[in-house]
């Protein structure tokens, strides 16, 4: 195996031996043989679009094949064995629709195209040799990875809205087109670069989609106090991103006297006007996705992961008979919760019926924390923010957004923005939040100093926000604004953000508490020259540049 998509990949270089996050050499190798198929599907349904063919159901595999290959999100080895008999089986469909249409086959086709194969031994042996690494060259190989670990972070957003019923076949159509240039030889690496930002625009349309679709369905986030204690009923923790999921659990726990609690990523649930109804919905419990060994235990009740974010348990984990996964997460002993049926919800009745069993959870926090600080919300408080800049009350805004993780040098974070001055505030999304979200750091004028906007997708909505300010203060570059931008990553939907953020013309990102494995040195220096991208250093000297800069 060969993995460096995420940033605790081993010795910030790749995984060789198994995951740091835990998957082992064949689930990875399997996840490779998946991505190689999509992208052979990829070639014959760009061509039969051409033709004006375009297939439902090979939009949705393509976009649930890259969701099950992010980090965290899938070890069950079978499901992805499944999952590729599905997709060459679905590659032949399309592959004949394309002729059928009067389509003609080139004379070479890439072998994606064309491989196949019937038992989990063929796919153990074709697995180990389409993997990163079959691409020889390190600059192509990090430009193409660089595309496709984007793509993997649309896929995710995509998913979502789609299960709220919103889509953008241009999403699609590119997300199979640019899958196919991966294969592409007679690309340059200018070409690649290009495809690169492309992703970017790319990623801006599909957060702006599921923003859409998620406002529309549960209304926009509302400034809420979000309680971190709990209650005596026996509980059910759901974890990672899918609200649609978080609406279908709790209609069918309303009234069975099981109460419902977010975890990590689906804390920014509390902040929707359509899930407050909820008398039976608590707050939230624990912290960041990495601290659930010890959170699922003391909770007592089952866990339901929605996403990725899954950390294996250990072997004398007393909670892994009460995991449950569904869509794209899954994990071998974890019972999996399959698909809602088209117009109808997904089937909670065992986790309800299991939650019932346990013991109300263990009070490990009391209090509140507070956020729903989306563009929406902010726009309201529009004015009372430019008066505060004008006044020169806020000196300067600081996007910290993005991903926590478990290595020690992501107190980082905590410390900047304890250290930050109190003139300054903090625009924050996704689980990079839980670093600082609990400190003690005031408001400035009865503006709190962390705004927390929500989901790592609800990162578009610091974008918008930023782009408003450019317009209220009638700036011309929106790196004119008294805004920083150091940011956390750990897998792909990060990745989609900084390609987001990159074609939108945003500069000067610090990006820790490592720059991307998967970055070769020349491919670094392209982001370094051409986008300001650098890394992070102590607390003190990056404040002092920061502030420095504005």
């Amino acid at each position: 195996m060969f993995c460096f998509q995420c940033q605790e990949t081993a010795k910030g270089t790749g995984c060789t031996i198994a995951g740091v996050c835990g998957k082992t050499e064949k689930v990875a190798n399997m996840q490779d043989l998946l991505v190689f198929v999509l992208k052979g599907i990829s070639i014959f349904s760009t061509k039969a679009r051409e033709l004006g063919v375009e297939n439902d159901r090979v939009n949705k595999f393509i976009f649930d094949g890259l969701f099950m290959t992010i980090t965290n999100a899938n070890f069950d080895q079978d499901r992805f064995v499944a999952k590729i008999r599905e997709g060459l089986k679905l590659r032949d469909e399309i592959k004949s629709a394309f002729l059928k249409a009067g389509g003609k086959l080139p004379e070479k086709l890439h072998e994606s195209a064309t491989w196949t194969a019937h038992t989990v031994e063929e796919f153990e042996t074709k697995s180990t040799s389409v993997g990163v690494l079959s691409t020889k060259n390190e600059d192509m190989r990090s430009l193409r990875q660089l595309v496709t670990y984007g793509l993997k972070g649309i896929a995710a957003y995509a998913e979502h809205a789609y299960n709220l019923g919103v889509e953008d076949k241009e999403l699609y159509k590119f997300m199979q087109k640019a899958l196919v240039a991966t294969l592409d030889d007679s690309l340059n690496a200018d070409q690649l670069v290009s495809l690169v930002l492309e992703t970017g625009k790319h990623g801006v349309t599909v957060m702006a989609l599921l923003d859409k679709a998620n406002t529309t369905r549960y209304g926009n986030p509302e400034i809420t106090k979000v309680n971190i204690g709990v209650r005596n009923n026996p509980g059910i923790l759901i974890s990672g991103h899918d609200l649609r999921d978080m609406e279908d659990l709790l209609k069918q726990t309303e009234g069975t006297g099981v109460d419902v609690y977010t975890h990590s990523e689906m804390l920014p649930a509390n902040y929707y006007p359509a899930f407050k109804k909820y008398k039976h919905f608590v707050g939230n419990y624990g912290n960041s996705w990495w601290r659930q060994k010890e959170e699922f235990e003391t909770f007592n009740g089952p866990v339901l992961f929605t996403t990725n974010c899954i950390v294996p348990p250990r072997k004398e984990a007393s909670y892994s008979d009460k995991v449950y996964t569904t869509g794209a997460s899954g994990f071998p002993g974890f019972k999996h919760i399959g698909d809602r049926l088209i117009g109808g919800q997904k089937d909670f009745s065992e986790i309800i019926a299991h939650a019932k069993k346990c013991k109300p959870p263990v009070e490990i926090e009391k209090g509140e924390i507070i956020g729903g600080f989306a563009h929406n919300q902010v726009f309201a408080l529009a004015d009372k923010v430019v008066d505060a800049v004008k006044k020169g009350d806020i000196k300067k805004f600081f996007v910290m957004a993005g991903c926590d993780g478990r290595m020690k040098d992501r107190s980082y974070y905590t410390d900047f923005a304890a250290a930050l001055p109190k003139d300054t505030v903090i625009l924050t999304a996704g689980c990079a939040k839980y670093r600082y979200n609990k400190l003690q750091l005031g408001d400035i004028n009865g503006i709190p100093r962390v705004l927390d906007a929500g989901q790592c997708n609800d990162s578009y909505s610091l974008a918008v926000i930023a782009l408003k300010l450019k317009e209220v203060f009638n700036l011309k570059d929106i790196n004119d604004l008294p805004i920083a931008f150091n940011i956390a990553w750990y897998e792909q939907k990060a990745v989609i953000v900084l390609l987001a953020l990159l074609y939108l013309g945003v500069k000067n990102i610090h990006l820790g508490p490592t720059l991307p494995g998967f970055l070769s040195p020349n491919v670094a220096k392209v982001l370094i020259e051409k986008f300001g991208i650098a890394g992070i250093g102590t607390v003190d000297d990056d404040i002092k540049l920061f502030i420095k800069n504005k």
